[in-house]
């Protein structure tokens, strides 16, 4: 299977508005935005646990960053609720479930091989820093390493934000909204910038939040060789 696979192409999903997709896993549903692979894949996807449902125990290969948009996500390793955001690197293991239901920004197979710094951050704990050389931007880093750095930011409203992407880019909306590429972005839309993109968002009325991973597809993403 391939979704949005062609990654020197600027794409946007506004998912908010697509229908959940059944996955394998009776009680949890999902929205592709991007993928190469069957279920096992190099995939990004916001995913619904309904109420009481969960995954088998596995192993992940290639390892699985994710952030919690609604509920709380669990598994043996604790509770996250909304705002959580976790790396659970190659090799790492859980059992993934709800008890009372939440939605998950997801993405798996995406990490170096060798990455093995597992960690969970509670964002709604910490503060956004002003960017000086970005008016009306807040700044939260979340991770930095040689080959991404993953922020959320906070962009106060009618806000103009470049979007430079020598290295490429994701941005999804977390809350609020922005105007980019005369199309309108709200809660759950999504944009990826290839290698060399450029473009300049506007924040809307109640401004936005947004996630956002730079640098990370300097190299051509391809899929995965095995599970």
């Amino acid at each position: 299977m391939e979704i949005n696979a062609n990654f020197d192409e600027r794409v946007v999903v506004h998912a908010g508005g697509l229908p959940w997709v059944p996955s394998p896993m009776a009680g949890v549903e999902r929205r592709m935005l991007d993928r190469i692979g069957d279920e096992v894949a190099r995939a990004t996807s916001i995913v619904k646990f309904a109420p009481d449902s969960h995954f088998s125990p596995h192993v992940h290969g290639g390892g699985e960053e994710f952030l919690v948009l609604e509920g709380v996500f669990q598994d043996e390793h604790g509770d996250y609720p909304a705002g959580t955001y976790v790396r659970n690197p190659p090799q790492s293991s859980h059992t993934p479930g709800s008890a009372e239901g939440c939605v998950i920004f997801v993405k798996l197979w995406q990490f170096d091989p060798d990455d093995r710094n597992q960690f969970h951050l509670a964002t709604d704990q910490m503060a956004f820093e002003p960017n000086q050389a970005r008016p009306g931007v807040g700044l939260m880093p979340l991770h930095k390493d040689d080959r991404e750095a993953v922020f959320l930011e906070s962009w106060e409203a009618g806000a103009e934000v470049i979007l430079d992407a020598p290295n490429g880019m994701e941005i999804l909306v977390l809350a609020g909204g922005f105007q980019e590429g005369g199309e309108t972005f709200a809660a759950q839309s999504w944009l990826r910038l290839p290698k060399g993109g450029r473009s300049i968002a506007t924040a809307g009325p109640d401004g936005a939040q947004v996630w956002i991973k730079r640098d990370h597809l300097a190299v051509t993403p391809t899929g995965v060789a095995s599970g």
